[in-house]
């Protein structure tokens, strides 16, 4: 199962996330799957409360780039370490386009049982994506 397992979660950051492509995020996400880790309050359970996150990242960064660099799999379990890239075209959380190229890491956890993602955990360096947008000050800056 390991390895057709990193071949769905390959798929998810590909054809979703890097690609926007949303009807393969209807094939690989269970409707009921849970993200433990979304953005911030106010998006919906399930599959669309995914695929709201998705879109919201898409629409500020149209670049938007997952990279895989390391996958390990066990049983239900992958565990990806990514490079994400994009360019802050459109509005992000109240935070209007900055036109700032970002790159970021992302370690993401995905569960998966009869084929598809039912559960997620992610930690993203969402400080270092706000200081290189300009919004978050860096150590340095800090007083």
């Amino acid at each position: 199962m390991s390895k057709e397992n990193k071949t769905i979660s390959r798929r998810f950051y590909e054809e979703v996330f890097s690609r926007g492509n949303l009807a393969v995020a209807d094939e690989l996400l269970a409707a009921n799957c849970v993200d433990h880790n979304p953005p911030g309050p106010g998006f919906p359970p399930g599959r669309e409360g995914v695929k709201q996150v998705i879109m919201m990242f898409r629409s500020a960064f149209p670049d938007l780039q997952f990279t895989v660099e390391d996958q390990i799999a066990e049983g239900e379990k992958v565990v990806s370490r990514l490079i994400v890239r994009g360019t802050h075209q459109g509005e992000l959380m109240g935070i209007p386009a900055t036109g700032k190229k970002v790159t970021i890491g992302l370690v993401d956890i995905l569960r998966m049982q009869d084929g598809k993602i039912v559960e997620r955990w992610g930690q993203a360096d969402l400080l270092g994506m706000m200081q290189q947008l300009g919004v978050a000050e860096t150590v340095g800056q800090a007083r």
